[in-house]
């Protein structure tokens, strides 16, 4: 499942309770996170699809602390 960025959402990733943070390039706030489900992976595809993307980019990052970072439309 999906979290937009929010402070009960941030908090529950500065706690560790959620796996991924999802980033926008060049944007210093998050955009949101989730668990990094497939089915996670799969909503983030449609949302693009729908938003008229040509093509789904994700860039992942994972931490020291096993949590990872995706960054949506990186290189």
């Amino acid at each position: 499942m999906i979290y937009p960025y929010d402070s009960e959402a941030q908090t529950r990733w500065d706690r560790g309770e959620l796996q991924v943070q999802l980033n926008a390039p060049n944007n210093p706030r998050p955009i949101g996170f989730c668990d990094g489900s497939a089915e996670d992976i799969a909503e983030l595809r449609a949302i693009a699809e729908a938003e008229g993307a040509e093509e789904f980019k994700l860039h992942k990052r994972q931490l020291k602390s096993g949590r990872a970072i995706w960054t949506l439309g990186g290189e």
